[in-house]
């Protein structure tokens, strides 16, 4: 064994050690039931919402789900639950080379194995899931974002290939599709953003764009401190109603899928809509505490889609995407 592979070995070593054991890639690939079975667990058992969203769905469809969920789900710990920079981007090669065994048909892993049956019954391209890798290890380089156009570029990779998995498992393929559901997975990620200013910065993270900080006097010692200042503040009402444009342009998405479908995006664009809403209601202070969705309110979420299930679906009016 050569030096490099030694080290090689060494960084998954210490990546694995970091992980649940169950992540690891088996020396002999499960059966596609067995593969079915541990998707079906990992996303049940991680995600609460996922489990609700999935009540909507065709049973024909949910391992299809399933097995996209758990692939999301590893590739996200493999870069965000190791602490060894150098580790999780060994860990994020081999989960490449992984992806593309499963394209060629060898994979070992049970993910891979439950997925490769998904991608060939909803001829799925590689790219939406090879996007999701880089932007996680961009998250092991790049921990500030000068500009919008940065963050959205960010988003490009991180977020919108997810919506557009999820268009692949349910036969909803256009362009006009991808790009609203695209406008959609943005705003849920710079919603996640701004909830979450104080949790990404305690892992080294700026999500919030340099120059609009700048413009608002807003520094990392601001946020640092925990206390949030009438710029903050001002700051973050401007980041918020850009998300909101964002999920409004996005919301005619519901009205061109099927319904089983739109159940979803329903639930995910309002919840998601909850979430800017939350932030408000602190008067944009999410440094002092995280802004969260009342059980209440989600349980209202969750029976304003039920109900969407039994009348058909308004199309919404069209809505610009605002201007950056």
């Amino acid at each position: 064994m050569t030096a490099t592979a030694a080290h090689n070995d060494n960084l998954l070593a210490r990546g694995w050690a970091a992980l649940p054991p169950s992540y690891r890639i088996p020396e002999k690939a499960p059966s596609l039931d067995e593969a079915l079975a541990y998707c079906r667990r990992l996303a049940e058992s991680h995600y609460e919402n996922f489990h609700v969203a999935t009540w909507f769905l065709p049973k024909p469809l949910r391992p299809h789900f399933h097995a996209i969920y758990a692939y999301c789900r590893i590739s996200d710990d493999l870069g965000d639950e190791v602490p060894d920079r150098s580790a999780a981007l060994a860990l994020l090669d081999l989960w490449g080379r992984e992806l593309d065994a499963c394209y060629e048909g060898h994979a070992r892993h049970p993910v891979f194995v439950a997925l490769a049956e998904t991608i060939r019954a909803c001829h799925i391209p590689k790219q939406p899931f090879a996007d999701l890798l880089t932007a996680f290890r961009q998250d092991q380089t790049v921990t500030r974002y000068e500009t919008m156009d940065d963050v959205l570029g960010y988003c490009r990779f991180s977020a919108n290939p997810v919506g557009r998995l999820v268009l692949y498992a349910c036969g909803e393929v256009s362009d006009q599709n991808f790009r609203l559901s695209d406008l959609t997975c943005t705003a849920l990620q710079l919603a996640n953003f701004w909830q979450d200013v104080r949790v990404d910065f305690s892992k080294g993270r700026v999500y919030l764009p340099q120059t609009d900080m700048r413009a608002h006097g807003v520094t990392d010692e601001t946020i640092a401190k925990g206390t949030a200042t009438p710029p903050f503040r001002a700051l973050l009402r401007q980041e918020v109603d850009y998300a909101r444009s964002l999920f409004l342009a996005g919301l005619p998405l519901i009205g061109r899928v099927r319904r089983d479908l739109a159940v979803d995006l329903d639930l995910f664009s309002r919840g998601g809509l909850e979430i800017l809403r939350a932030v408000e209601r602190r008067d944009y202070d999410v440094l002092s505490g995280r802004p969260a969705i009342s059980k209440p309110t989600k349980l209202a979420l969750v029976l304003r889609a039920l109900a969407g299930k039994a009348i058909p679906f308004l199309r919404f009016g069209k809505s610009n995407h605002a201007a950056r």
